[in-house]
């Protein structure tokens, strides 16, 4: 079984790319951010053709969310019940058991700014609801694009980031939050090469340089992290034609136990 998380950064131009990646790489679940179009102009019949079901919650021009599955999407919920937000950055659904939750966390800005303050309060009242969510649903994925690369080596050039918007301390203490309720970074645990990103800025060459940052992650609840076989970046889709500027992240799962399904 495979879970796969990627911020397309616009589904209405990206929507080839997106096919072109299931069909070489048949995920079960996907979970898109910044898909950026009203729900009306979702392209709900081609994923249906390319063998998903998929709920949304959309907006125009900004933020949106997506979660495409190969079997049902039951339970679904549309942002956080814990925050009052006009914004489409949050929705969760269950299938196979499973609980998805896909996140596109606020960027933030700059640091001390008031879109600053909203992620933190945004990543607060989300590990309000998670801790509520996880009793519900053992088995639990969270999955997204957090903005926030949770170490040094998750950052091109530390020294340039220090303290900046992504690597503050009080994002990645807001991470940390998060992963003491009991989730757990599907990446780290693994081995992996040295200087892995999921982000490069378009702009100075970012991509061909390697200067990225890790921000996209696959957070799993000790259920689902005891499954996992492997988990790895598609670096990839960011060498096609008007790509998005991030890149598919996926985590492989053993499929459970028949006493757990």
């Amino acid at each position: 079984m495979h879970l796969a998380t990627w911020n397309v950064n616009s589904l209405k131009v990206r929507l080839p790319h997106l096919l072109q990646w299931l069909q070489t790489h048949p995920v079960d679940v996907l979970c898109l951010q910044e898909t950026k179009l009203t729900d009306d102009k979702f392209p709900l019949t081609q994923i249906n053709d390319a063998g998903y079901q998929v709920v949304f919650s959309g907006q125009k021009t900004y933020n949106g969310v997506a979660i495409l599955s190969r079997t049902a999407l039951t339970d679904v919920v549309r942002n956080n019940p814990h925050f009052d937000d006009p914004q489409q950055r949050l929705l969760a659904a269950t299938t196979g058991g499973m609980r998805i939750i896909c996140a596109y966390v606020p960027n933030g800005q700059a640091v001390d700014s008031d879109k600053y303050a909203y992620k933190l309060s945004w990543l607060a009242a989300l590990r309000e609801w998670l801790a509520e969510e996880l009793v519900r649903h053992p088995q639990l994925a969270v999955l997204g694009d957090y903005n926030i690369a949770p170490a040094d080596r998750d950052v091109h050039d530390p020294l340039e980031w220090a303290g900046q918007i992504h690597c503050s301390e009080r994002e990645r203490a807001a991470l940390t939050a998060l992963g003491a309720l009991g989730l757990q970074d599907a990446f780290r645990l693994f081995e992996q090469a040295d200087k892995s990103f999921t982000w490069w800025d378009y702009r100075m060459m970012g991509f061909r340089r390697n200067r990225g940052l890790r921000i996209d992650h696959i957070l799993l609840s000790g259920a689902l992290a005891a499954r996992c076989t492997a988990c790895a970046i598609d670096r990839e889709p960011r060498t096609w034609e008007q790509p998005s500027d991030h890149a598919p992240v996926t985590a492989t799962l053993d499929q459970p136990p028949e006493s757990a399904t």
